[in-house]
């Protein structure tokens, strides 16, 4: 058992599992009050049944050392695996999920066309973002698609914008060409390069590194303000590294927002 987790058991008064759902990954979490005990990754399969996801969530907690839990909340950008994923933690720890979703106290002040409308996960991150950064801000995430999340300097969500993400981009190039291969998304250390898979790593990663601060520009026009930039998502340490404005990186900004989100619900 790592010392991380020994000195949480010694002090522990609640395990909490955060679930974050994503299009291609679901991130599990599990928290001893802000302290982040341990974290790791599975992939999304909508076609996974209940005992599946019972049985990776049996081997994170066994890995880990995680004996039992005392809560669990999800947020989800999939909604039909929502039952299914809930119904594996109660048959693995025996406690009822809580789902970000109508009904869900958040603390967030929304103003945007259809507030309904707003993805579990874009939630999520804001709550935790308008807690631990100065506004106004904006939240870039990115996963599967990109997203941008802009809070105002009264802490309200006012919008965004969505883009394809990095890996569906060079996904998609690969897939419909015939001589792009598949390549993993790293820096190639220069915006010029003389090979293949090296011009698809430099427009993968300063491509989106230029667009992320061209955002940036036109969100702070608009607003007439500057803006508190933060980062997450799977890519995201890759992407910060190469922008040429100040960036925070946040790698557990949504477990942090899950985390809030739990606590203001639990009673």
């Amino acid at each position: 058992m790592n010392d991380k987790l020994s000195v949480a058991r010694k002090a522990v008064t609640t395990l909490i599992l955060a679930v974050d759902v994503g299009n291609t990954n679901t991130v599990l979490g599990i928290l001893n009050g802000e302290n982040l005990v341990c974290s790791g990754r599975i992939a999304t399969n909508i076609n996974d049944a209940e005992d599946d996801y019972a049985i990776k969530l049996y081997s994170f907690l066994r890995i880990n050392s995680i004996d039992s839990i005392d809560g669990a909340i999800i947020s989800s950008v999939v909604p039909a695996l929502n039952r299914t994923i809930k119904k594996a933690i109660y048959s693995v720890c025996k406690v009822t999920a809580l789902i970000v979703g109508p009904g869900i106290k958040t603390g967030l002040n929304i103003s945007i066309d259809n507030p309904a409308s707003l993805g579990a996960d874009l939630v999520v991150g804001a709550v935790a973002s308008v807690s631990k950064y100065p506004c106004p801000q904006v939240i870039f995430d990115l996963g599967t698609a990109t997203t941008a999340s802009v809070i105002d300097k009264n802490k309200t969500y006012i919008g965004g914008t969505v883009l394809c993400g990095v890996k569906t981009a060079v996904n998609a190039i690969s897939s419909g060409t015939a001589q792009l291969p598949q390549v993993d998304i790293t820096s190639p250390g220069k915006a010029i390069c003389s090979n293949t898979i090296d011009c698809m790593r430099s427009g993968a990663v300063y491509g989106t590194a230029a667009m992320l601060e061209g955002l940036v520009e036109r969100f702070e026009d608009e607003l007439g303000e500057k803006l508190t930039v933060i980062v997450t998502g799977g890519l995201g340490k890759t992407i910060s590294r190469e922008c040429r404005m100040d960036v925070i990186y946040d790698e557990n900004l949504l477990i942090d927002g899950l985390r809030l989100i739990y606590e203001r619900n639990k009673k």
